[in-house]
């Protein structure tokens, strides 16, 4: 299997996080969007203040890899004008694909018409501008049932308003920066994969995080995953094992 063009390349600490200067840390930020080009990733996922670098880059190389970059990241609590405002600047800087948190928290707590808002009023800015939408859902936090009531609920609003353009809209696994206790994975898993695969159909699924090795890879890829989002694209891509956390 070419798994290349499965693979989102990411890197999204801030320098803070990495323990680097901000100087180190967009020299990180180039050398992960260079790979991607070099490599042939389908996208280089990157933080919102990197994109327009990001953009020049791949416009310079005349490489086909796509920008893609995080809105409300990553907890996902901020208003929908806020979450509007964050992907307009996206926009304007060239990205190409957005990735949502979305409000996860206010699902958790039953303010199911507070996600339903936010996904229709995002989605719709998103496609309007012609570009891919995903939606994170951040499965360390939910349980099984409400992996699957989520998955549901964005498959229902985009499949209620937004007929034609299911292969825009994706249902996304997680940030990656999730706090998990014990040890617990804080990325996609088999499991829970697999339900929003069941629930979120016809929209595409991303397994972002976890994916450590080519095998888990095509694993993922073969239960019907579309897209994988990981830090050791390359690793993945040339058989090895990442040691990296997301």
């Amino acid at each position: 299997m070419e798994i290349r063009q499965y693979l989102d390349s990411t890197y999204l600490k801030t320098a803070q996080q990495a323990g680097l200067s901000e100087s180190a840390n967009t020299e990180v930020v180039t050398q992960c969007v260079a790979e991607a080009i070099a490599e042939g990733f389908k996208l280089a996922m990157i933080r919102p203040e990197h994109v327009a670098m990001a953009r020049k880059m791949v416009d310079a190389a005349k490489s086909s890899v796509l920008v893609g970059t995080v809105i409300d990241f990553p907890k996902g609590q901020s208003s929908i004008q806020d979450k509007l405002s964050e992907a307009a600047r996206a926009i304007a800087d060239g990205a190409d694909e957005l990735d949502f948190v979305c409000n996860y928290n206010a699902f958790k707590d039953g303010d199911t018409d507070l996600l339903k808002e936010e996904i229709f009023a995002c989605t719709k800015f998103g496609l309007d501008h012609m570009k891919t939408v995903k939606w994170i859902i951040e499965v360390a936090a939910l349980n099984d049932m409400e992996i699957a009531r989520i998955s549901a609920l964005i498959k229902a609003v985009v499949v209620t308003h937004f007929e034609g353009h299911y292969n825009q809209v994706f249902v996304k696994s997680s940030t990656g920066f999730y706090a998990t206790e014990a040890g617990k994975p804080n990325g996609a898993t088999i499991p829970s994969v697999t339900i929003m695969l069941e629930n979120a159909a016809p929209l595409p699924v991303k397994a972002a995080g976890g994916v450590r090795t080519f095998d888990e890879a095509v694993e993922m890829v073969n239960l019907g995953v579309t897209r994988i989002g990981t830090s050791a694209a390359k690793t993945i891509a040339e058989g090895g094992t990442s040691q990296n956390a997301y």
